[in-house]
Order: C-alpha cells, then structure tokens, then sequence
C-alpha cells in the first residue's frame, strides 16, 4: 500500500490526460510523416512509448528503423536524410548531433524531438550499432511496467532530485531505464530503497538470470535483452553511493524534500570570493571554447585533461586540493583548487643512494654545481643518497597555467584542438561568471545529496 507522502508525490509528478493526449497527437504527426516519406519504420521509444514520463518532461524520441541489408554507410547517408526531410517539414528548427553515428535533434511543437536511424534487425544479440538495442528494450518493458508506472514516476523523481539522474559522462548516474529495471526486480519504489540502502559494491541484478560475462563496475544489472551488457555501466561509485545515502535518508525520515529539494543557493562573486578567502586556499580556472561535439564525446576528455593539468601541476611543486570540470553551450571550464599559488623557488631533487655507485656517479656527474643548468645547491649528501637543489621554472600556478606547457600534457585530442585557438586563465572572483556560477558554487560548497537536501550545516549562503 502506497504511504500518504508518496500520493502526494504522485499528485504532482503524474503526466495529466492532456499532457499525453498532447505527445501523444505530436508522435503521431511524426510517425505519419515518417510513413509518408517512406524508407524506414517509425518507433516510439523511451519513457514516452512505456508511459513512464513524468510530468513536464519535453523529451520524444522517435526510431526510424532500416533494412538491415543497408551499409553501416548507407544507414547514415539515409538515415540523416530521412530524419532531415522530417525535420525540415514539422520542426521549428533542428540540428545534428553524433553518438555512434549521426541523428537529428529538432524541436516539434515545443518537444524535444531525437530522431535516430537504427537497423531493424530480429534480435538484440544481432545489433549492428549500440542504438539498434533500444527498440527491444522498449518492447521488453512495455510488456512488463503497466502495474508498476506509479513506481517508476516515485523513483525516477527522487534519483532527479537527488542528483543523480542521468548516464551522461558528465552526471555518470541512473538511466531511466536502470530506474525501470530496478523496480521490475524489486516490485516497487519501497522496496528498491530498502534494499539499496544495504547495497554493497559489486551488488548483482539479472531479471533473466542469463549473464554471460564477468562485471567489474560497482553497480551490475545485466540487460534483459542483451546478456553481455551492464545496463548500470555509467553508475560510478560515487553516484552508486550517493543513491545509498538518499535511500537510508529517506527510509529514516521519510519527507517530500526528497522528491522537491529547496533550490540550491548560487554565489554571488563577493561570496564566491568570501568562500574561498576563508578556506585559505586558491581557485584557478582555464576556460576554452567548447567543442562542437556532443557531451559524451567531450566530458571523457575533459576529465582527461584535468587529470593530466593536475599532473602538471604537482610536478612543479603545486598542491592540488580538489578539481572539477563543466561543459556548457559556449565555454567548458577547468577548475584546480589549490593549497597555495605560489612555491619557493627551489626544491630539493633526490638521487639515488651511493651504494648504488653507478646511478650515483651519473647523478653527481649531472647535477655537479656548475655543469648544469638551474642548479641552485648540491650536490650533498643527505640520509646516504645525493641531493640537489634545483631552481623551478615556475614560481606561480597563474604562470605555469598559461605556458605552453600545458598543451604538452596529455589533453582530450577535441580540447587540445579547442585550447590552442586560445585559452584564459582565471583566478579567485576572476572565475565567477553568471554561467558558471551554479557550477562554482556546487564545487566550493560540496555536499553530499543528504546534507544537501536536509540543509545540514554547511550548506551554502
């Protein structure tokens, strides 16, 4: 039986009769088009064709499915062609994107509408391209989520609320499909929080018990359709985590702050600066034009790329606190936290022992103080090994970040591309702008999705 608080939930999250009378009147007009124009079948997939879409959601996607006797080459060439001419008919404007391969994005009477080319192909252990899955996992749930829509709806709001909705590489979360798998496993919206409230690394779920592969990612629930994939491969550790917390959170004290959480508080650059300024430490951002590639492709090298600046960074002497990274529409940013700004002009370079009588004779025959340059000290001898001081290139982050040096560090091929266009440099307040100001303010004032939606201490403001 449904508790008082989630009826309530539901009140406010269900789809009205007009709402899918509505989406319902535009995939139609889609499909009809589709026919019409003739070349593929047309298919409503997603949370819109299983009826578990929520509220206010503006996403459509719509399949159009070719022979599979059709090239990989002549699936986009057709595919794109197909999806364009309907597009340029009932859009209000449209544009292309690229996963596996190419589809259209376009706005159809102020839907969302993706319009993807796939192979029509007669199982899902034939798939020719990642998205050739998706109709069969539409048809699988579409058999089997009538009873339990109310349930999808609860939890699909309270991973959104949470923050933890989404695969994309950026939120690395729970699709909503992993959301309609987990309440077809467990039965319902109350009994997936209890039991992910105990959930431990590694945990197994296989509705069709047919794994046919080992797993290694913290969270596994293997596709009902496909047995060699990891529908939870997204889900990281943190996000998995995040889940736990809010499930145990909940469980403890039940609230519809868990579905409608307050707002979080934005930054203004003065409190931005205040925040840092009583942290002690140092903000530093390198922001660049943003790729023209879609966030799955970029975020992966934007993390890469942060990794590597952090590298670079802490091999000349800075240390990093924390780090985080953002792709917006214009600009991505690259955000180091660091303990200082500065570093001494020298530090002391190690060498090997001198019972290691070969690698110390290089090493004093290297660093002898006048045969090398930048060499400030030594070489001396320290707890039985070589040492010498050696002068740094860089004295400040803001120096070290703006070089050169930093193209030469293993960036994401698309953000190298980006950065040596050009590339800015941002310190402390420099870093806020009205763009990134909801990001800064969620990595300065890091909270876990509990304390956040409970306003613990430490919230921001």
């Amino acid at each position: 039986m449904r508790s008082p608080l989630e009826e309530s939930v539901l009140s406010v999250i269900r789809p009205a009769r007009e709402e899918k009378d509505h989406i319902a009147r535009v995939a139609e007009k889609i499909i009809k088009t589709t026919v019409i124009q003739g070349g593929a079948d047309p298919m409503i997939v997603g949370s819109v064709a299983r009826g578990t879409f929520i509220h206010g959601d503006r996403d459509l996607d719509i399949f159009l499915l070719f022979d599979p006797a059709l090239s990989r080459e002549e699936l986009e060439e057709e595919g794109l062609r197909l999806a364009r001419s309907i597009a340029e008919e009932l859009s209000d404007g449209y544009f292309e994107k690229y996963a596996e391969h190419p589809y259209i994005s376009a706005t159809i009477e102020g839907f969302d509408v993706d319009l993807v080319p796939c192979f029509r192909v007669e199982s899902a252990s034939a798939i020719r391209s990642s998205v050739d899955r998706t109709p069969f996992h539409t048809r699988y749930i579409g058999t089997k989520i009538s009873p339990l829509v109310d349930d999808v709806l609860l939890v699909k709001q309270f991973t959104k609320a949470g923050g933890v909705y989404g695969s994309d590489q950026m939120t690395e979360g729970f699709s909503g499909y992993l959301c309609e798998l987990l309440i077809l496993y467990y039965g319902g919206f109350s009994a997936l929080v209890e039991a992910a409230a105990e959930w431990k690394p590694g945990t197994l779920i296989d509705l069709e018990e047919h794994r046919t592969k080992e797993f290694t990612e913290p969270l596994i629930v293997i596709d009902p359709v496909d047995p060699g994939r990891n529908v939870s491969a997204s889900v990281s550790l943190d996000r998995m985590y995040e889940f736990v917390e809010l499930a145990r959170g909940y469980l403890n004290a039940p609230s519809r702050l868990f579905f409608f959480p307050p707002g979080e508080p934005v930054l203004t650059c003065e409190e931005l600066i205040s925040r840092i300024n009583l942290k002690g430490t140092y903000l530093y951002a390198i922001t660049f034009a943003t790729p023209p590639y879609i966030p799955d492709v970029v975020v992966p090298q934007l993390r890469r790329s942060l990794d590597s600046i952090k590298g670079l960074l802490e091999r000349n002497g800075f240390s990093v606190n924390s780090t985080g990274c953002e792709m917006f529409d214009a600009r991505c940013i690259l955000l180091f936290e660091l303990d200082a700004e500065q570093v001494p002009r020298t530090h002391r370079h190690i060498g090997p022992p001198l019972w290691n009588r070969t690698n110390a004779d290089r090493f004093f025959e290297k660093y002898m103080t006048g045969s090398s340059p930048g060499i400030s000290g030594g070489p001396y001898i320290q707890n039985g090994r070589y040492v010498v001081e050696i002068q740094r290139r860089y004295t400040h982050a803001a120096d070290l970040l703006g070089s050169s040096e930093v193209l030469e560090v293993g960036l994401g091929r698309h953000v190298r591309q980006s950065m040596i266009g050009h590339w800015e440099v941002c310190s402390g307040g420099e870093c806020w702008s009205s763009e990134f100001a909801p990001f800064l303010s969620r990595f300065i004032g890091r909270q876990s999705p509990v304390a956040r939606i409970l306003g613990n201490e430490g919230n921001l403001g």
